[in-house]
Protein backbone atom coordinates (compact mmCIF):
# COMPACT_ATOMS: atom_id res chain seq x y z
CA UNK A 1 0.00 0.00 0.00
CA UNK A 2 0.91 3.78 -0.71
CA UNK A 3 1.03 6.05 2.41
CA UNK A 4 1.93 9.44 2.09
CA UNK A 5 3.31 11.65 5.06
CA UNK A 6 3.00 15.32 5.71
CA UNK A 7 7.40 15.59 6.99
CA UNK A 8 7.35 19.17 6.06
CA UNK A 9 8.31 19.95 9.45
CA UNK A 10 11.56 17.69 8.84
CA UNK A 11 14.32 20.26 9.35
CA UNK A 12 17.72 19.73 10.54
CA UNK A 13 18.74 21.71 13.53
CA UNK A 14 15.22 22.73 14.25
CA UNK A 15 13.96 19.52 15.91
CA UNK A 16 11.56 20.13 19.08
CA UNK A 17 8.33 18.13 20.23
CA UNK A 18 5.95 17.39 17.27
CA UNK A 19 9.27 17.11 15.01
CA UNK A 20 10.93 14.19 17.31
CA UNK A 21 7.68 12.60 17.21
CA UNK A 22 7.74 12.38 13.54
CA UNK A 23 11.27 11.75 13.33
CA UNK A 24 11.26 8.68 15.99
CA UNK A 25 7.92 7.10 14.98
CA UNK A 26 8.59 7.00 11.37
CA UNK A 27 11.99 5.90 11.46
CA UNK A 28 11.03 2.77 13.28
CA UNK A 29 7.31 2.20 11.29
CA UNK A 30 9.22 2.99 7.84
CA UNK A 31 11.88 0.15 8.71
CA UNK A 32 9.61 -2.35 10.31
CA UNK A 33 7.42 -2.04 7.54
CA UNK A 34 9.14 -2.85 4.13
CA UNK A 35 6.06 -3.85 2.29
CA UNK A 36 4.69 -0.55 2.52
CA UNK A 37 5.73 2.27 0.45
CA UNK A 38 6.17 5.68 1.96
CA UNK A 39 6.02 8.81 0.66
CA UNK A 40 7.39 11.69 2.50
CA UNK A 41 6.53 15.14 1.44
CA UNK A 42 8.68 17.68 2.01
CA UNK A 43 8.29 21.62 1.13
CA UNK A 44 11.86 22.33 1.06
CA UNK A 45 15.01 20.25 0.42
CA UNK A 46 15.83 17.64 2.67
CA UNK A 47 18.59 15.68 4.56
CA UNK A 48 19.22 12.45 4.04
CA UNK A 49 18.88 11.86 7.19
CA UNK A 50 15.38 11.65 7.20
CA UNK A 51 15.12 8.92 4.34
CA UNK A 52 15.03 6.32 7.01
CA UNK A 53 15.16 3.04 4.46
CA UNK A 54 14.39 1.90 0.99
CA UNK A 55 10.57 1.94 0.91
CA UNK A 56 11.21 5.43 1.71
CA UNK A 57 9.97 8.16 -1.18
CA UNK A 58 10.45 11.84 -0.78
CA UNK A 59 8.87 14.14 -2.72
CA UNK A 60 9.67 17.92 -2.57
CA UNK A 61 6.19 19.96 -3.01
CA UNK A 62 6.50 23.73 -3.43
CA UNK A 63 6.13 26.27 -2.06
CA UNK A 64 7.09 26.40 1.48
CA UNK A 65 4.57 26.14 4.60
CA UNK A 66 5.28 28.81 6.98
CA UNK A 67 2.65 31.09 6.71
CA UNK A 68 -0.86 31.05 6.54
CA UNK A 69 -1.80 31.87 3.34
CA UNK A 70 0.85 29.03 1.80
CA UNK A 71 -0.61 26.83 4.96
CA UNK A 72 -3.99 27.09 2.65
CA UNK A 73 -1.97 26.37 -0.77
CA UNK A 74 -0.04 23.82 0.43
CA UNK A 75 -2.94 21.61 2.03
CA UNK A 76 -5.22 22.39 0.03
CA UNK A 77 -4.37 23.19 -3.80
CA UNK A 78 -0.95 21.14 -3.38
CA UNK A 79 -1.13 17.98 -1.75
CA UNK A 80 -4.74 16.56 -2.94
CA UNK A 81 -3.19 16.61 -6.95
CA UNK A 82 0.06 15.05 -5.59
CA UNK A 83 -2.04 12.27 -3.48
CA UNK A 84 -4.48 11.43 -6.44
CA UNK A 85 -1.02 11.86 -8.87
CA UNK A 86 0.61 9.27 -7.08
CA UNK A 87 -2.62 6.98 -6.26
CA UNK A 88 -1.92 7.09 -2.32
CA UNK A 89 -3.83 4.86 -0.11
CA UNK A 90 -3.56 7.09 3.09
CA UNK A 91 -2.39 10.52 4.28
CA UNK A 92 -1.00 10.57 7.74
CA UNK A 93 0.09 14.23 9.35
CA UNK A 94 1.78 14.28 12.00
CA UNK A 95 1.54 18.12 12.75
CA UNK A 96 -2.81 17.79 12.82
CA UNK A 97 -2.64 19.54 9.08
CA UNK A 98 -5.14 17.89 6.49
CA UNK A 99 -6.07 18.34 3.24
CA UNK A 100 -10.00 19.32 3.21
CA UNK A 101 -10.23 18.73 -1.01
CA UNK A 102 -9.35 15.03 -0.62
CA UNK A 103 -11.33 11.64 -0.15
CA UNK A 104 -8.77 9.23 1.09
CA UNK A 105 -8.46 7.99 4.97
CA UNK A 106 -6.39 10.15 6.90
CA UNK A 107 -4.60 9.93 9.96
CA UNK A 108 -4.42 13.31 12.19
CA UNK A 109 -1.55 13.59 14.87
CA UNK A 110 -3.41 16.81 16.86
CA UNK A 111 -0.39 17.08 19.90
CA UNK A 112 -2.78 19.84 21.12
CA UNK A 113 -4.84 22.70 20.63
CA UNK A 114 -3.42 24.83 22.90
CA UNK A 115 -4.04 28.06 20.54
CA UNK A 116 -7.39 27.65 22.08
CA UNK A 117 -6.50 28.68 25.11
CA UNK A 118 -3.42 30.23 25.03
CA UNK A 119 -3.62 33.19 21.98
CA UNK A 120 -1.22 35.37 23.73
CA UNK A 121 1.85 34.76 22.03
CA UNK A 122 0.90 33.82 18.73
CA UNK A 123 0.90 36.20 15.35
CA UNK A 124 -2.72 37.24 14.64
CA UNK A 125 -3.07 35.25 11.10
CA UNK A 126 -1.40 31.96 12.49
CA UNK A 127 -4.18 31.98 15.37
CA UNK A 128 -6.86 32.99 13.00
CA UNK A 129 -5.63 30.21 10.65
CA UNK A 130 -5.66 27.42 13.92
CA UNK A 131 -8.88 28.41 15.47
CA UNK A 132 -10.53 28.10 11.98
CA UNK A 133 -9.30 24.96 10.39
CA UNK A 134 -8.46 22.77 13.01
CA UNK A 135 -12.06 22.31 13.89
CA UNK A 136 -12.06 21.59 10.47
CA UNK A 137 -9.34 19.04 10.32
CA UNK A 138 -10.75 17.45 13.79
CA UNK A 139 -14.06 16.38 12.28
CA UNK A 140 -12.38 15.64 8.66
CA UNK A 141 -10.45 13.12 9.82
CA UNK A 142 -10.78 9.34 9.69
CA UNK A 143 -8.72 8.89 12.90
CA UNK A 144 -7.12 11.17 15.35
CA UNK A 145 -3.88 10.41 17.61
CA UNK A 146 -2.96 12.55 20.34
CA UNK A 147 -0.55 12.62 23.10
CA UNK A 148 -2.13 12.68 26.14
CA UNK A 149 -5.59 11.85 27.94
CA UNK A 150 -5.80 15.54 28.77
CA UNK A 151 -5.37 16.48 25.13
CA UNK A 152 -7.99 13.73 24.11
CA UNK A 153 -10.34 15.01 26.31
CA UNK A 154 -9.68 18.79 25.51
CA UNK A 155 -10.36 18.12 21.56
CA UNK A 156 -13.64 15.98 22.17
CA UNK A 157 -15.11 18.55 24.39
CA UNK A 158 -13.53 22.00 22.48
CA UNK A 159 -14.60 20.42 18.85
CA UNK A 160 -17.48 17.60 19.46
CA UNK A 161 -15.55 14.82 18.86
CA UNK A 162 -16.19 11.17 19.09
CA UNK A 163 -13.93 10.08 21.62
CA UNK A 164 -13.87 6.46 19.59
CA UNK A 165 -12.27 8.58 16.76
CA UNK A 166 -9.25 9.38 18.88
CA UNK A 167 -5.79 7.30 20.04
CA UNK A 168 -4.11 8.38 23.10
CA UNK A 169 -0.37 7.78 21.71
CA UNK A 170 2.13 9.03 24.35
CA UNK A 171 5.32 10.76 23.57
CA UNK A 172 8.99 8.75 24.21
CA UNK A 173 12.06 9.41 25.72
CA UNK A 174 15.39 10.08 23.15
CA UNK A 175 17.55 6.95 24.12
CA UNK A 176 20.20 8.85 24.45
CA UNK A 177 19.16 10.17 27.55
CA UNK A 178 20.86 8.63 29.93
CA UNK A 179 22.50 9.78 33.37
CA UNK A 180 26.25 11.30 33.65
CA UNK A 181 28.92 11.09 35.59
CA UNK A 182 29.90 13.04 38.32
CA UNK A 183 32.78 14.27 36.27
CA UNK A 184 30.70 15.06 33.16
CA UNK A 185 28.60 16.77 35.26
CA UNK A 186 31.61 19.19 36.44
CA UNK A 187 32.32 19.80 32.58
CA UNK A 188 28.97 20.83 31.73
CA UNK A 189 28.86 22.80 34.85
CA UNK A 190 32.06 24.29 33.40
CA UNK A 191 30.86 25.28 29.99
CA UNK A 192 27.72 26.60 30.92
CA UNK A 193 27.53 28.20 34.49
CA UNK A 194 30.90 29.30 35.47
CA UNK A 195 31.47 25.89 37.53
CA UNK A 196 28.27 26.47 39.30
CA UNK A 197 24.66 24.15 40.06
CA UNK A 198 22.48 25.20 38.16
CA UNK A 199 18.59 24.71 37.79
CA UNK A 200 17.56 24.58 33.64
CA UNK A 201 14.39 25.41 31.64
CA UNK A 202 13.76 23.53 28.39
CA UNK A 203 11.61 24.73 25.29
CA UNK A 204 11.09 27.72 23.18
CA UNK A 205 10.86 31.21 24.30
CA UNK A 206 6.91 31.89 24.17
CA UNK A 207 4.84 32.82 26.61
CA UNK A 208 3.12 29.82 27.17
CA UNK A 209 5.82 28.82 28.48
CA UNK A 210 5.76 30.88 31.80
CA UNK A 211 9.38 32.48 31.58
CA UNK A 212 8.38 35.45 32.79
CA UNK A 213 7.03 34.01 36.23
CA UNK A 214 10.21 31.93 36.60
CA UNK A 215 12.76 34.49 36.38
CA UNK A 216 10.74 36.08 38.96
CA UNK A 217 10.88 33.26 41.46
CA UNK A 218 14.65 32.99 40.40
CA UNK A 219 15.39 36.37 41.68
CA UNK A 220 13.03 35.59 44.21
CA UNK A 221 15.34 32.50 45.31
CA UNK A 222 18.81 33.83 44.50
CA UNK A 223 17.75 36.22 47.78
CA UNK A 224 18.30 33.23 50.25
CA UNK A 225 20.75 31.32 47.68
CA UNK A 226 24.02 29.96 49.60
CA UNK A 227 25.55 27.86 46.73
CA UNK A 228 25.50 30.93 43.73
CA UNK A 229 22.69 28.33 41.39
CA UNK A 230 22.49 29.31 38.57
CA UNK A 231 19.61 29.54 35.92
CA UNK A 232 20.14 27.94 32.05
CA UNK A 233 17.41 29.20 29.71
CA UNK A 234 17.48 26.69 27.31
CA UNK A 235 15.49 27.19 23.44
CA UNK A 236 14.88 29.16 20.44
CA UNK A 237 12.96 32.32 20.19
CA UNK A 238 9.52 31.66 19.28
CA UNK A 239 6.91 34.42 19.14
CA UNK A 240 6.47 37.48 21.47
CA UNK A 241 9.36 37.47 23.30
CA UNK A 242 9.70 41.10 24.59
CA UNK A 243 8.35 40.77 27.72
CA UNK A 244 10.88 38.29 28.45
CA UNK A 245 13.81 39.47 27.41
CA UNK A 246 12.41 42.84 29.27
CA UNK A 247 11.94 40.73 32.66
CA UNK A 248 15.11 39.34 32.20
CA UNK A 249 16.88 42.86 32.19
CA UNK A 250 15.40 43.69 35.14
CA UNK A 251 16.26 41.40 37.54
CA UNK A 252 18.30 41.60 40.50
CA UNK A 253 20.07 38.49 39.39
CA UNK A 254 19.93 38.46 35.70
CA UNK A 255 23.90 37.43 35.48
CA UNK A 256 23.38 34.04 37.02
CA UNK A 257 20.77 33.83 34.27
CA UNK A 258 22.19 31.85 30.83
CA UNK A 259 20.18 32.00 27.81
CA UNK A 260 22.22 29.24 25.84
CA UNK A 261 19.73 29.19 22.87
CA UNK A 262 18.67 26.12 20.71
CA UNK A 263 20.99 22.69 21.96
CA UNK A 264 21.09 19.35 19.63
CA UNK A 265 20.12 16.31 20.75
CA UNK A 266 23.44 15.23 22.54
CA UNK A 267 24.48 18.60 23.94
CA UNK A 268 21.33 19.24 25.34
CA UNK A 269 21.16 15.63 27.14
CA UNK A 270 24.51 16.49 29.10
CA UNK A 271 22.85 20.13 30.30
CA UNK A 272 19.80 18.03 31.42
CA UNK A 273 21.83 15.56 33.41
CA UNK A 274 23.77 18.24 35.14
CA UNK A 275 21.27 20.27 36.06
CA UNK A 276 20.47 20.66 39.70
CA UNK A 277 16.33 20.27 39.14
CA UNK A 278 14.68 20.76 35.43
CA UNK A 279 12.47 24.09 36.24
CA UNK A 280 9.03 23.08 33.96
CA UNK A 281 6.57 25.33 34.86
CA UNK A 282 4.64 26.47 31.43
CA UNK A 283 1.56 27.67 31.53
CA UNK A 284 -0.31 24.78 28.93
CA UNK A 285 1.36 21.36 27.56
CA UNK A 286 0.10 18.58 25.60
CA UNK A 287 2.28 16.45 26.89
CA UNK A 288 5.95 17.95 27.83
CA UNK A 289 8.91 15.95 26.79
CA UNK A 290 11.65 17.63 28.62
CA UNK A 291 9.43 16.11 31.83
CA UNK A 292 10.03 12.24 30.57
CA UNK A 293 13.86 13.32 29.87
CA UNK A 294 15.05 14.37 32.57
CA UNK A 295 13.35 11.66 34.68
CA UNK A 296 15.47 9.35 32.03
CA UNK A 297 18.34 11.84 33.10
CA UNK A 298 17.98 11.16 36.77
CA UNK A 299 17.07 15.04 37.00
CA UNK A 300 14.65 15.99 39.43
CA UNK A 301 11.36 17.81 37.61
CA UNK A 302 9.25 20.82 39.15
CA UNK A 303 6.38 21.57 36.58
CA UNK A 304 3.20 22.90 36.43
CA UNK A 305 -0.28 21.04 38.29
CA UNK A 306 -2.16 22.56 35.04
CA UNK A 307 -3.21 20.53 31.74
CA UNK A 308 -1.22 17.31 30.92
CA UNK A 309 1.51 17.69 33.38
CA UNK A 310 0.17 15.89 36.26
CA UNK A 311 -0.48 13.68 33.73
CA UNK A 312 2.76 12.82 32.16
CA UNK A 313 5.05 12.99 35.65
CA UNK A 314 2.06 10.82 37.71
CA UNK A 315 4.04 11.35 41.29
CA UNK A 316 7.05 12.07 40.31
CA UNK A 317 7.71 15.67 39.51
CA UNK A 318 7.00 18.65 42.56
CA UNK A 319 4.01 20.49 41.45
CA UNK A 320 3.41 24.42 41.38
CA UNK A 321 0.50 26.70 40.24
CA UNK A 322 2.31 28.40 37.27
CA UNK A 323 0.69 31.31 37.97
CA UNK A 324 2.02 31.68 41.68
CA UNK A 325 5.73 33.60 41.65
CA UNK A 326 5.83 32.13 45.26
CA UNK A 327 5.67 28.66 44.85
CA UNK A 328 7.68 28.64 41.54
CA UNK A 329 10.58 29.88 44.06
CA UNK A 330 9.52 27.26 46.51
CA UNK A 331 9.81 24.86 44.76
CA UNK A 332 13.44 26.15 43.75
CA UNK A 333 14.23 26.40 47.37
CA UNK A 334 13.13 22.89 48.24
CA UNK A 335 15.21 21.14 45.70
CA UNK A 336 18.52 22.41 47.40
CA UNK A 337 17.76 19.33 49.94
CA UNK A 338 19.34 16.66 48.46
CA UNK A 339 16.87 14.23 50.53
CA UNK A 340 14.16 15.85 48.42
CA UNK A 341 16.06 15.62 45.27
CA UNK A 342 16.94 12.04 45.66
CA UNK A 343 13.00 11.19 46.47
CA UNK A 344 12.34 12.57 43.41
CA UNK A 345 14.70 11.10 41.24
CA UNK A 346 13.98 7.25 42.63
CA UNK A 347 10.02 8.15 41.22
CA UNK A 348 11.16 9.46 38.09
CA UNK A 349 13.03 6.30 37.49
CA UNK A 350 9.99 4.29 37.65
CA UNK A 351 7.77 7.14 35.68
CA UNK A 352 10.09 6.76 32.86
CA UNK A 353 9.51 3.43 32.10
CA UNK A 354 5.87 4.48 30.94
CA UNK A 355 7.50 6.37 28.14
CA UNK A 356 9.60 5.18 25.12
CA UNK A 357 9.55 5.57 21.10
CA UNK A 358 8.87 2.31 20.30
CA UNK A 359 5.63 2.14 22.02
CA UNK A 360 4.50 5.32 20.81
CA UNK A 361 5.58 4.39 17.35
CA UNK A 362 3.62 0.69 17.62
CA UNK A 363 0.17 2.60 18.77
CA UNK A 364 0.65 4.89 15.67
CA UNK A 365 1.55 2.40 13.54
CA UNK A 366 -1.71 0.95 14.81
CA UNK A 367 -3.75 3.75 13.86
CA UNK A 368 -2.38 3.89 9.93
CA UNK A 369 -3.39 0.04 9.93
CA UNK A 370 -6.70 0.39 10.85
CA UNK A 371 -6.82 2.76 7.84
CA UNK A 372 -5.34 -0.06 5.44
CA UNK A 373 -7.16 -2.53 6.38
CA UNK A 374 -10.38 0.16 5.49
CA UNK A 375 -8.90 0.46 2.46
CA UNK A 376 -8.14 -3.22 1.67
CA UNK A 377 -11.38 -4.24 2.12
CA UNK A 378 -12.76 -1.46 -0.24
CA UNK A 379 -10.26 -2.89 -3.11
CA UNK A 380 -12.04 -6.14 -2.53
Amino acid sequence: MKIAVNTRLLINQKMEGIQWFTFETLRRITQAHPEHSFYFIFDRPYQAEFIFSKNVIPLILSPQARHPFLFYVWFHCRIPKLLKKHKIDIFVSPDGFLPLKSSIPTLAVIHDINFEHQTKGIPFLVAHYYKHYFPKYARLATKIATVSEFSKSDIVKKYSIDPQKISVVHNGINESFVPISEMEKEVVRAAYSNGKPFFVFVGSLHPRKNLCNLLKAFDQYKKTDTSQTQLLVVGATLFKTKEIFRTHKTMAYSNEVHLCGHLYANELHRVLSSAKALAYVSHFEGFGIPIVEAFACDTPVITSNTSSMPEVAGEAALYVDPNSVEEIADALKKMDNETVRAHFISLGRIQKTKFSWSKTALLLWDNMEALLSKMEQKQK
